[in-house]
């Protein structure tokens, strides 16, 4: 039976590609702003894509669905979800995450299109038609699970107000999917409500969330078993800062959370996110360890999930937190860096460390608050650079206090130790009893680091 199987989906897919017209293909409704102005009636569609047609989508009856030669239900299947569309537009990122999801494994990938609904200047009634919705896909799994699919290999994949569709999904069938990914789920309507009216941890048996816009369009706050913070979840790199840059003002921030996702899964980046209480407490250093998930590494956002999913399981909700670039790959290099002082007089100030490898430097400036340098004060900081430098030939290290009039005071520094966070591989770098002067930079060679 799969032999044939096999046979007729290579037909169908050899008979696709011999026709060639784009007609032949099933596309995203397009509809423009003169419909969202007006408003449009909900109206939801499935469009099929595998490895054999990942460039020509196959409308999927929510009816007839077994008689498809492309739609196999002894694969997993992965359901995209979008979210609200003011301008009726299809989105920009739809195609590539099909592709991107068609190179994680051998998949049923089914957009759901709903753009007939989402397409609204009305944001109430974008909000109000996510339950329907909703209950339209819960019905076509029900029926697929009628037919012998396993709930728990299906992924819901919810953008902005798709991420509460998928949560209501997965509400309706009992918490029973497999796996809900959020990609900044929706705020506006959806702060401060219950559990049961979004999207939160009991929807589906592993769900992860990306937050990137939480002082906007995004939701406050912990909604999966593991919930990454961008940045700290709100403000992006890059992304315009006021209103007079237009309609990147308000979408920057929002859709940075697919574009991060995208990165992650086409192995660009490898965005590590640190257990942390909070932001701050990330960027001061104090959670650059993950002993809870050993022995894996921290997790990481990404497609497979499978080494961190049975701890994350375990501890219930976990946030992690980390910083990107602007731009792509996005992903930032990170050092824990450990300071022993021995200074006579109690200093306040701030780190600036460059790495030099040849004719190339980077410079990360540790601000975030003010550190406290006295005799035998062990400081440890987060250097964070948006290149990665190897080998490192030289380091040069200054620290800036408040002091602009008075005489420079000496700190004396009994080691520095660099630990590569990114490649743990790499060899730790150290230097002992180091002089400097505060506000005035001090350059040396790293030497190999001696516990003993």
């Amino acid at each position: 039976m799969r032999i044939l199987h096999f046979q007729v989906l290579c037909l169908v897919s050899a008979w696709m590609l011999c026709k060639g017209q784009e007609s032949e293909c099933d596309n995203f409704t397009d509809l423009d702003f003169r419909q969202s102005f007006i408003g449009t009636n909900l109206y939801v569609r499935l469009l099929l894509y595998t490895r054999a047609n990942v460039d020509c989508g196959q409308e999927l009856s929510h009816h007839s669905f077994t008689s498809h030669p492309l739609f196999d239900l002894s694969r997993p299947t992965a359901f995209v979800i979008h979210g609200y569309r003011p301008t009726g537009a299809p989105p920009i990122w739809i195609d590539h995450l099909v592709h991107l999801l068609a190179t994680q494994e051998d998949m049923n990938i089914l957009v759901v299109d709903w753009n007939r609904g989402a397409a609204n200047l009305n944001y109430f009634t974008a909000v109000t038609n996510t339950r329907k919705t909703a209950a339209n896909i819960t019905g076509f799994i029900q029926r697929m699970q009628e037919e012998g699919a396993s709930l728990s290999s299906i992924h819901l994949i919810g953008v902005s107000l798709g991420a509460h569709v998928a949560g209501f999904i997965g509400a309706m069938l009992r918490g029973k999917i497999g796996r809900i990914t959020g990609l900044d789920p929706a705020g506006p309507m959806f702060a401060g409500v219950s559990p049961e009216e979004r999207l939160d941890p009991s929807d589906a048996q592993f769900v992860d969330v990306l937050h990137t816009d939480m002082d906007g369009f995004g939701l406050r706050g912990a909604h999966g078993h593991i919930d990454f913070y961008a940045n700290g979840g709100s403000d992006q790199p890059g992304c315009p800062k006021t209103i007079f840059s237009g309609k990147a003002f308000f979408v920057c921030d929002h859709q940075r959370s697919v574009f991060l996702y995208l990165c992650a899964l086409n192995h660009t980046c490898k965005l590590t996110g640190y257990p942390c209480s909070s932001y701050s407490d990330f960027l001061n250093g104090q959670c650059m360890q993950c002993e809870a998930f050993k022995p894996a590494s921290c997790p990481v956002l990404r497609y497979d999930m499978s080494p961190w999913r049975n701890t994350l399981l375990q501890l219930g909700q976990t946030r992690a937190f980390f910083s990107t670039t602007s731009e792509l790959p996005y992903s930032k290099t990170s050092y824990r860096v450990d300071m022993v002082t021995w200074n006579q007089y109690l200093r306040w100030g701030v780190v600036v460390l460059r790495l030099h490898s040849g004719r190339n430097m980077v410079e990360t400036r540790m601000d975030n608050k003010l550190y406290r340098f006295e005799q035998y004060t062990s400081t440890r900081l987060l250097a964070q650079f948006d290149e990665d430098l190897d080998p490192i030939q030289k380091i040069s290290l200054r620290i800036v206090t408040g002091n602009v009039i008075g005489p420079r005071y000496k700190l004396r520094l009994l080691r520095i130790r660099i630990t590569p966070l990114n490649q743990p591989q790499r060899q730790l770098m150290c230097r002992y009893d180091i002089i400097l002067e505060e506000n005035m930079e001090v350059s040396f060679r790293p030497l190999p680091c001696n516990d003993a």
